[in-house]
């Protein structure tokens, strides 16, 4: 899992356009986009542009470039709290539109995009999930998949992010972590991508061997608190560990359940016993977790069908109501299916 965090650019008026394009080109520029693939991003771009100014409330766009050295993309996600879409599918059909507009935006950006997804309800907003691939993509299809899709914003005027995730799939197991480093700033980023390296180690895929490995690799830095989740493909059954307040729970057809961690923090201070929950799986289950950048009010069942969207878009919807912007913010979704 790529952990560049999303660049948010918030769009007030129109007037923002022309440097909001500018910007993402120059996130784009080092991704291998040919002049034909740049050009469909400028298209991309001022569809989404122009429907966040046309219909948004509190409109915003979320960028990743990810360049990966087999297949570069850009992750764009339009997201806001407006007057939202009775049928939404409907929208994508040419000629169709609610503001009186020759109505070929989203069906536009949908034939462009290598990967696009449209979430609407009425008077609650709409997520856009586009990704552009620099070649031609096909998704892995092993027999129990796994996507796991994270958004980390910095805080409001902080350029880099103290909260981050990850992930690692292998035959046996799936393992996704989140951390947030205490603070903001540079400071906190660097306790996070401790963690991270010491998560990239070959280390025994036990959620409390896990965090104790991050305790004791994070110490002398300003310390962090994360959650590590494993899933075991054999016996069917999440396990947690985790230290701090990262909010953790999964969703399914039988309700919601959440995962309580341990108090303390890693790299200062911990329980001497790391404590294992585990937690049965059942098909398409969705685990959701969130640093405290976020309001604790969300619910997945919040989102009727939303188990059949890329786990980015449910990122989304949580990001978009419960963001308080006084502190670095994300949210990591899982999926097995």
């Amino acid at each position: 899992m790529d952990n560049t965090p999303h660049r948010s650019f918030i769009i007030p008026d129109r007037s923002y356009g022309a440097t909001i394009k500018r910007d993402v080109r120059l996130m784009a520029s080092g991704l291998r986009f040919n002049e034909k693939k740049m050009g469909e991003l400028d298209i991309i771009l001022a569809e989404l542009l122009s429907n966040l100014v046309k219909y948004a409330t509190n409109g915003e766009l979320l960028v990743k470039a990810i360049p990966n050295s087999i297949n570069a993309s850009l992750e764009l996600i339009s997201v806001d709290s407006g007057p939202g879409m009775l049928e939404a599918n409907r929208m994508l059909i040419d000629g169709v539109s609610t503001g009186g507009s020759l109505g070929q935006g989203l069906g536009a950006i949908k034939r462009l995009a290598s990967e696009f997804q449209l979430y609407s309800q009425p008077e609650r907003g709409t997520v856009v999930l586009v990704r552009m691939y620099e070649k031609a993509h096909q998704p892995a299809n092993p027999p129990l998949r796994a996507e796991v899709r994270c958004i980390c914003v910095p805080k409001d005027g902080e350029t880099v992010c103290g909260d981050a995730c990850y992930s690692k799939q292998t035959s046996s197991s799936l393992t996704v972590f989140l951390g947030d480093g205490l603070g903001h700033g540079l400071l906190a980023q660097r306790a996070v991508e401790q963690a991270i390296r010491t998560l990239r180690q070959d280390l025994d895929p036990s959620p409390n061997t896990l965090v104790g490995a991050i305790h004791e690799a994070s110490m002398g830095t300003r310390g962090l608190v994360g959650t590590c989740a494993v899933f075991d493909f054999t016996s069917r059954k999440w396990k947690f560990c985790g230290v701090g307040n990262i909010m953790t729970r999964l969703s399914g057809s039988l309700g919601v359940k959440g995962y309580m961690s341990q108090n303390g923090i890693l790299g200062h201070n911990i329980p001497g016993r790391l404590l294992v929950q585990e937690m049965p799986y059942e098909r398409n289950q969705l685990l959701v977790m969130t640093s405290d950048g976020l309001y604790t009010r969300w619910n997945p069942a919040r989102y009727p069908g939303i188990v059949n969207y890329d786990p980015s878009v449910l990122a989304a919807l949580i990001y978009k109501e419960c963001a308080r912007h006084t502190d670095d913010m994300s949210v990591l979704v899982s999926k097995l299916y």
